[in-house]
């Protein structure tokens, strides 16, 4: 399966000048638990964006750029090339940015969204979830010592 995985606000925003704008330790911890052993498709500055490779997982970085070569990691120049290489009968999961989320959506399988509830200032947007898409899944987490805002982890799987 092709899965999106993201943290998204109520205005549907991800980051704002390459960052992310909450701090949220169990969404943190999902997205390690789901994605660790798996290929992660990001576009460039999404890849550029993280504290470093991330640990038993294989990065596929997408880009226009034909001279960009990260160590340790497979470049291609667009989210089908990127899709290719998920070995058959595993999950892919692209991890982002706004871009190549709105090049995967219509390739995807299922939705791993984080809902953030607030708004915030972004730059960077997750694609409108249509109604070709079927909430399965709901988990909510209140505000706590950890988190200051609320939030829930919702699966959609394609109709």
């Amino acid at each position: 399966m092709i899965i999106l995985i993201a943290a998204v606000a109520l205005n549907n925003g991800l980051g704002k000048d390459n960052r992310m704008i909450w701090h949220l330790p169990d969404d943190f911890k999902r997205f390690k638990r789901l994605t660790t052993g798996h290929h992660i498709i990001m576009g460039r500055k999404t890849f550029e964006s993280l504290p470093g490779m991330l640990p038993n997982r294989t990065h596929i970085i997408v880009t226009r750029q034909k001279d960009y070569h990260p160590e340790n990691t497979i470049v291609v120049h667009s989210i089908e090339e990127a899709i290719e290489l998920i070995p058959e009968g595993e999950d892919g999961f692209v991890i982002g940015g706004g871009e190549i989320y709105q090049l995967a959506l219509p390739l995807a399988d299922q939705l791993e969204i984080t809902r953030v509830y607030a708004s915030f200032e972004a730059d960077a947007f997750f694609p409108e979830i249509t109604d070709q898409w079927k909430l399965v899944r709901e988990e909510p987490h209140a505000i706590d010592d950890k988190h200051a805002w609320a939030f829930t982890f919702e699966t959609y799987r394609r109709k």
